[in-house]
């Protein structure tokens, strides 16, 4: 493979996803979701990053991270095998699940970081799964604004910027469709 455009280094922001290979779904039920969080602690959390935001679609993922280690592509190799061989095996199914390796995209600035957390929470409500982002179960969005204790995401870096779990709800649901700076996100379409 080449090499990546974007390098990873220790203590920077990423914004990490991945889509099902041909735009397959790579979650198919409730158990699925959840066994990627886990798997996500298992192999990732602690060592290797610290998760600020996340939203698990049907048919991708999205994961903002602050990363502890410079070895990340090392670390998430075994983390998105565990999870393919354990849906092949579920459904029965060969070959690889999602499309390619992980993206990354470093993320350069607080604006961004702001505006990539708004995207983030915002993506089921953007691909018409649900009408407002705390009906979502796989999203960090319900611990951001305070409807279910969580230990997964790390809020500081984002909830510190706001008055309350209220300002950064009014944050949120106040989105910019047309935002230049997070256009390019848009993997799911």
């Amino acid at each position: 493979m080449p090499p990546r455009k974007v390098e990873f280094h220790t203590g920077h922001y990423y914004h990490l996803y991945n889509r099902g290979n041909n735009f397959q779904s790579v979650f198919f039920e409730r158990e699925n979701y959840l066994h990627f969080l886990r798997l996500l602690r298992q192999h990732l959390m602690g060592e290797a990053l610290d998760v600020i935001a996340y939203c698990l679609m049907p048919n991708h993922y999205h994961l903002l991270v602050n990363l502890k280690t410079d070895a990340l592509s090392k670390k998430m190799q075994p983390f998105l095998l565990a999870y393919t061989k354990a849906i092949n095996k579920r459904y029965e199914r060969v070959g690889s699940l999602f499309q390619g390796r992980f993206q990354g995209i470093h993320v350069d600035s607080n604006a961004y970081l702001l505006h990539l957390v708004q995207y983030i929470h915002l993506n089921p409500v953007k691909a018409g799964f649900v009408k407002a982002p705390e009906a979502w179960e796989f999203s960090s969005y319900r611990e951001y604004v305070g409807l279910r204790d969580g230990t997964l995401p790390k809020m500081d870096a984002v909830r510190s910027q706001f008055t309350s779990a209220e300002a950064y709800c009014r944050f949120v649901k106040a989105h910019d469709e047309n935002h230049s700076m997070i256009k390019h996100l848009t993997i799911d379409e």
